[in-house]
């Protein structure tokens, strides 16, 4: 593998490109359900320089894959920085200290905490889920491993890790101070970037983000906003119907329901979506997820206007 590092006083290029107020562009990629690295070697290939970090899934829907700590180092080994995800399914707050500090001392400087899905979802229904500590606890736990060199139980750290910390949100339709509750003990924790659920209703995303500007949040924490492309009439229905957390107007099914080719149609409500997300005040970047259809990331960035991507300051 080629050697790749992102260490730049500690802080990776997210960070460094968010702290300057740049519009950054993130998306998704899947590790294999095998013992290989050549496929997400590809992956992150046909990214790289459409992106400014791809995130590596955790054994999301509870489906064994290859870990998301090995996946981000075959990621960064072809130039892309890895936004690492953890979930609190999987593992005690052992081994979660212990992921996080190999993390951060083998160069992986971005992670996002998530609960993850239940076990039952995924192919080992009869394993026992862990969920030792919240989400919020593990955000907390990060800032005072990074910060004060501490673990939960008080125990002293020798080198600290180095770690931009995100977290998740759904922006749906629902009382203010629900909406603003959830994020900011997030925030309060600290988390330092929010990633949402894909958005698809712009008028609901805009009452969502107007309740982080008003709450001071968008001063204290970045958000970007979720964008997937939708790849048939059957994954529009299923998202509407199926998937919590995913608000889509009949509007957007119907266009994809009366387009020739649905498929290019959900690239083109992805890009327009991605370039009208750039305009809403206090937005700082989007996630592309596209769930195994990696190839149309570079296009949907290059369509809403966002190449060629910055250079990060030193």
């Amino acid at each position: 593998m080629k050697e790749y590092s992102i260490r730049i006083d500690g802080r990776s290029r997210l960070q460094r490109l968010l702290e300057v107020g740049e519009f950054v562009v993130t998306c998704e990629l899947g590790p294999p359900q095998g013992a290989e690295s050549g496929h997400l070697a590809e992956k992150a290939r046909r990214v790289r320089g459409s992106v400014d970090a791809c995130n590596l899934t955790d054994c999301t829907t509870a489906m064994v894959r290859l870990s998301s700590l090995a996946s981000s180092l075959i990621v960064q080994s072809e130039g892309v920085e890895a936004v690492m995800q953890i979930t609190l399914r999987d593992r005690n707050r052992i081994g979660l200290q212990s992921d996080l500090l190999g993390a951060s001392a083998l160069g992986i400087r971005n992670v996002l905490c998530l609960y993850g899905d239940p076990p039952e979802a995924g192919n080992e229904k009869e394993a026992k889920p862990v969920y030792d500590i919240s989400t919020t606890e593990l955000i907390s736990c990060i800032r005072g491993m990074r910060d004060r060199g501490e673990l939960i139980g008080g125990g002293k750290l020798t080198h600290p890790p180095e770690l931009f910390v995100g977290a998740a949100a759904t922006p749906l339709r629902e009382d203010s101070s629900i909406r603003i509750a959830n994020v900011a003990k997030k925030v309060e924790a600290g988390a330092q970037f929010i990633q949402t659920q894909p958005v698809f209703d712009i008028d609901v995303f805009r009452e969502f983000i107007a309740d982080m500007r008003s709450s001071g949040l968008t001063d204290r924490c970045r958000f970007i906003a979720g964008i997937m492309p939708i790849r048939s009439v059957r994954m529009a229905k299923h998202l509407k119907e199926k998937v919590h957390g995913i608000t889509l107007p009949d509007g957007v099914l119907r266009r994809v329901e009366d387009a020739a080719d649905p498929a290019r149609e959900g690239i083109r409500i992805a890009h327009e979506t991605a370039a009208e997300l750039k305009q809403v005040h206090g937005v700082s970047g989007i996630h592309i997820m596209t769930v195994a259809w990696e190839d149309v990331i570079p296009e949907i960035v290059e369509e809403a206007g966002l190449m060629p991507r910055p250079s990060p300051p030193g």
